[in-house]
């Protein structure tokens, strides 16, 4: 059997069992597309965390999870009569080769900026009506991607600034805003302008290059081994971290660092 065949031998095989559990295992009769969602969403995480982690294995294991319940939400379109499993493929094969034209056809590009700046382009105009360029930005994304999707979107319609290191004059003008609203008490417009300065650093993310929820999980994953550092040190002199000083976790913390 040759690769293609293989793949597509497999592709088979995972439908015929998503139809004898659809058909016979109690657990999968019940699901629906909400019951789906939030499992969809932890899944998502999984694979997400996988990658972080550069775990290669963990990350086929948990694409294989995330193309079941592509393929269970398929099985349910089908059953309901709406869609199934070629419409989704057929849909998607459609729309790639649709907003690639510098691939599949004669469009030229210079770089991923222009590629990604005709496929804002393309989706806007292969809707049948008008719709806002930020309708497409689901709402329940967190917060931090959904800033980075916002700032995507009006980047492809060119709201954008010049140059990149426009945006520090703006990130300090948010920043004194803030100040502003420290100084005076004022929790509301404080809540409001750190708003703007967190939106302002994604911004400056998107303009150098970086994910910005991948930075700040870096962030997120060195303190974690550096507190835990700092804890196993206060343990291990048979001190409790509620009874040391500042300065005594900062001396053990900036061990931590030369560890790192």
């Amino acid at each position: 059997m040759n690769r293609d065949d293989a793949r597509l031998a497999e592709f088979r095989r995972l439908l015929d069992i998503m139809d004898r559990l659809r058909e016979n295992c109690p657990w999968d009769r019940e699901q629906n597309y909400e019951s789906l969602r939030k499992l969809t969403i932890e899944e998502t995480y999984e694979l997400a965390d996988a990658i972080i982690k550069g775990d290669e294995n963990a990350i086929k294991d948990e694409l294989g999870d995330l193309m079941l319940h592509l393929v269970f939400y398929a099985k349910i379109g089908s059953e309901r009569k709406t869609f199934d499993i070629t419409d989704v493929l057929k849909n998607i094969n459609k729309k790639l080769i649709y907003r690639h034209p510098h691939v599949f056809s004669d469009t030229q590009v210079q770089n991923s900026e222009d590629v990604k700046m005709n496929w804002e382009k393309l989706k806007m105009e292969e809707k049948e009506e008008y719709k806002p360029v930020l309708s497409g930005v689901p709402s329940t994304l967190p917060a931090v991607i959904k800033a980075s999707r916002i700032q995507e979107k009006v980047r492809g319609v060119g709201f954008d600034w010049e140059v990149p290191e426009q945006i520090w004059d703006k990130i300090e003008e948010e920043i004194s805003e803030l100040k502003k609203e420290i100084k005076e008490d004022n929790k509301e417009r404080m809540e409001e302008e750190i708003g703007d300065v967190f939106f302002s650093l994604i911004n400056a993310c998107r303009l150098y290059g970086i994910d910005p929820e991948a930075a700040l999980e870096k962030t997120n994953r060195k303190f974690i081994r550096r507190f835990n550092y700092l804890e196993k040190k206060a343990i291990d002199s048979g001190k409790s971290l509620h009874d040391m000083t500042p300065g005594e976790m900062n001396v053990i913390w900036e061990e931590s660092k030369k560890e790192d």
